[in-house]
């Protein structure tokens, strides 16, 4: 009797693989993701797995074990060197997603081009354009350097063979989920595909000592498209955000295995690209004239203060819900903080629609701006303007109470070289440099002072 082949499904979410078909994968949650995989595909599958287990290996001691050497050159671009932290590590893959139009190979272009100018060889491969598309994109970055490589192709095996033509020190894939294998049956940005492809790139890319980037889609909820593997193999994870309409565009990281994630980096897209931007701490706020709903916090971006303007507008609700919306800050958090109003402060807030905006297309995720988010959304009920020469520093809690916040000599520092004279924090700090400094340790103080 014939032995009955055995049947592989794989969830196109995150990669996971089961013996049956199911209609919600047990790892992710995903619904209607499980498909079968051919048996070329399970072949793959089962080689990769199987030269991961290798005996040669063996265990030492951590205390026996040398520290490795991190070497980095320059990009040539402060705000990329300071999200990658110092530099690019020869031998790293990096991956840079964000939404279409954001600059993703715009930025990788014009960072192939200045690392070609130092005599690096340099490899730009294009799997969704021509090479005269990049040229006319290159004329315009002025991106034309002697040792930058254009290769547009899809093919992994023509990508591996051009690497092991010439020596080259730094290669850009546009895009990972353009790429395919010819050794495997499924379509291109399958999970089989990426998760095969990042695999050989990430081998090459250590025995060559080669710096990878890597051109990411993202879905409509704002993640890279794909499977969740892929931002587990690669070294750096970098996000893109900012508006397409707007100059500025935010390149914040969030895996770094050889620097801090909390960093970020600010470009302009202007008429040659995208550039490091210059004097952006007065960027994200207006200081022209003081209006109803709109007040200034400060806010650390990994080592960098920057003055936010947080703009809030309260209106009388004319359905039976109102309605809540926030823009660069968390909609949880907006619902709390509106709670503690009408609780502390005995603000019908339950009959209005507010919405609440972080100017500069900034996404604040520490909570050192909720003392700004009231006194804005306290203003535009009041309709009384705020000086735009106070700032909001401090975090709230539940029950009312007004919390210090981390490396608040830092924000007091920029504050005062923007020309501030005023800060409103949980309790007066030993040194306010120059500025006026007030205590509010409670919400129902800071109406007072208003």
């Amino acid at each position: 009797m014939a032995k009955k082949k055995s049947t592989l499904f794989e969830c196109q979410h995150c990669g996971f693989t089961s013996v049956k078909w199911m209609g919600k994968c047990t790892s992710c949650g995903a619904w209607d993701s499980l498909v079968e995989l051919s048996e070329s595909q399970q072949e793959v599958l089962k080689e990769t797995l199987s030269s991961a287990i290798d005996g040669s290996t063996k265990a030492q001691r951590i205390v026996d074990i040398n520290e490795d050497d991190i070497t980095r050159f320059s990009s040539n671009d402060i705000e990329l060197d300071l999200v990658l932290g110092g530099g690019v590590v020869p031998g790293s893959m990096t991956l840079i997603g964000g939404s279409p139009g954001v600059g993703k190979s715009t930025l990788l272009l014009k960072i192939g081009a200045n690392i070609a100018d130092t005599g690096r060889k340099v490899l730009y491969v294009t799997g969704e354009e021509s090479k005269g598309q990049v040229k006319l994109r290159a004329n315009r970055l002025h991106a034309n350097a002697q040792e930058l490589y254009l290769l547009s192709e899809i093919k992994l095996q023509e990508v591996m063979a051009a690497l092991h033509h010439e020596n080259y020190e730094c290669l850009i894939i546009d895009s990972i989920q353009t790429l395919y294998s010819e050794a495997i049956s499924s379509a291109p940005g399958s999970v089989t595909q990426v998760r095969q492809i990042t695999f050989e790139l990430m081998r090459i890319a250590k025995e060559r000592q080669i710096a990878v980037f890597i051109i990411g889609h993202i879905t409509k909820e704002g993640s890279i498209a794909g499977p969740r593997v892929l931002e587990h193999m690669v070294d750096t994870v970098l996000y893109f955000e900012g508006d397409s309409s707007q100059e500025l565009r935010i390149l914040r990281g969030f895996k770094n295995r050889f620097g801090p994630t909390s960093e970020i980096g600010v470009f302009e897209m202007k008429e040659e690209g995208l550039i490091s931007a210059k004097d952006i701490a007065s960027r994200f706020f207006d200081r022209s004239r003081a209006q109803s709903g709109s007040a200034l916090s400060v806010v650390m971006e990994g080592s960098r203060p920057l003055i936010l303007e947080v703009q809030a507008l309260v209106s009388e609700s004319h359905t039976a819900n109102s309605k809540r919306s926030s823009t660069g800050f968390d909609i949880n958090r907006l619902t709390m903080l509106l709670a503690l109003l009408e609780r502390k402060l005995e603000l019908p807030l339950n009959h209005y629609d507010v919405f609440v905006n972080i100017t500069g297309g900034i996404k604040i995720n520490e909570t050192s701006a909720d003392l700004a988010v009231l006194a804005a959304i306290i203003s535009s009920f009041r309709d009384r303007s705020i000086s735009k020469e106070t700032v909001f520093i401090g975090e709230v809690s539940l029950v009312g109470d007004v919390i210090e916040v981390f490396s608040l000599d830092q924000r007091l520092k920029e504050a005062s070289l923007q020309g501030i004279t005023k800060v409103l924090t949980s309790k007066k700090p030993k040194e306010c440099y120059g500025l006026k400094c007030y205590s509010v340790d409670e919400v129902t103080k800071l109406i007072a002072w208003m």
